[in-house]
């Protein structure tokens, strides 16, 4: 089979795209036909080798830890899935992923692929879509009628987020550039905040019950907008989240679990027309290189969905 992989750790150079061994399914695994699997930023973390302590890869590695694809073989053990059926999953990070003709997957993370979005393009949901759950619900503890304020809703996880919190009936604000906020209004969004040129702390005027922070800033004027006793939930691993115990702030970071249930209750939101799932490009999996180019180069932009030549 095609597969792109990293021999050693380094810039985007170091991905090949090349012939691998078919992997066979162990017990309580599936094999996946991949339709489509994605570019995330964690994906440049663990190729360029900065997160080899939270993820210690075997080389060579294949990337890619979001996937939508067809069952194509059964390992010992598994029930509840079928050779043929179309699923979504987030993928073990230390495991070979979906940059692949084929990959191998827990069947405990698949789960059935939502039907009224191409198959290819459902991989741009599980783990972004996931993360934004898990941040809202499990972490902060949205419910309806509260106010929230999304810093960095522009990005992948932060349309899932506008999205999802507008849904549970909270009020939203979100931050994003000038070239998010049709998109950032489209999702539900009730207010934008152009960060770029505005002082986000001014505009937001009353305080917010919760604060989620999907992007690196400097939090301490943010976290100030927290009403007291309220939340705030940091996804940004390299941005400390300050404490404010003094008004009974909770703060908490975000490590986003596999989880087939609430992945299920995603697929169904997106089967209902309650959830959109959003794609800016397409790219062949030979072309996965340039694809890590731009982000290290800062200029990707949009949800990036990968084919492999079976696709």
């Amino acid at each position: 089979m095609k597969a792109v992989r990293f021999h050693e750790f380094g810039g985007p150079g170091v991905l090949r795209y090349e012939d691998a061994e078919q992997p066979s399914p162990g017990a309580g695994e599936v094999r996946l036909r991949v339709a489509g699997t994605t570019f995330n930023p964690v994906d440049d973390g663990i190729r360029g080798g900065w997160l080899q302590g939270p993820f210690p890869v075997t080389l060579p590695h294949v990337p890619g830890i979001e996937v939508a694809g067809t069952v194509d073989a059964l390992g010992e053990g598994v029930d509840g899935l079928e050779v043929g059926e179309e699923v979504v999953g987030f993928l073990p990070m230390v495991a070979d992923g979906a940059s692949a003709e084929y990959v191998v997957a827990p069947a405990e993370v698949l789960t059935r692929a939502p039907s009224g979005v191409a198959l290819a393009d459902a991989a741009a949901m599980p783990m972004v879509a996931l993360t934004a759950w898990q941040a809202l619900f499990d972490d902060a503890e949205l419910t309806a009628g509260q106010r929230v304020l999304i810093n960095g809703a522009g990005g992948a996880v932060g349309g899932y987020a506008v999205q999802l919190a507008k849904h549970a009936g909270a009020h939203v604000i979100a931050t994003g550039s000038p070239r998010s906020r049709e998109g950032l209004t489209a999702a539900g969004a009730d207010e934008v905040v152009d960060h770029t040129t505005t002082d986000v702390a001014a505009a937001v005027g009353e305080p917010v019950d919760v604060l989620l922070n999907l992007a690196p800033a400097d939090l301490d004027a943010l976290v100030a907008l927290v009403r007291d006793g309220g939340v705030v939930v940091n996804t940004v691993v390299q941005t400390p989240t300050p404490a404010d115990d003094g008004r009974g702030v909770r703060t908490v970071g975000v490590f986003v679990r596999s989880d087939r249930e609430q992945l299920a209750h995603l697929v169904e939101l997106v089967d209902r027309g309650e959830l959109r799932v959003d794609v800016g490009r397409r790219v062949p999996l030979d072309e996965l290189a340039a694809v890590h180019a731009e982000a290290d180069a800062g200029t990707l932009r949009g949800r990036v969905v990968v084919l492999p030549p079976s696709a």
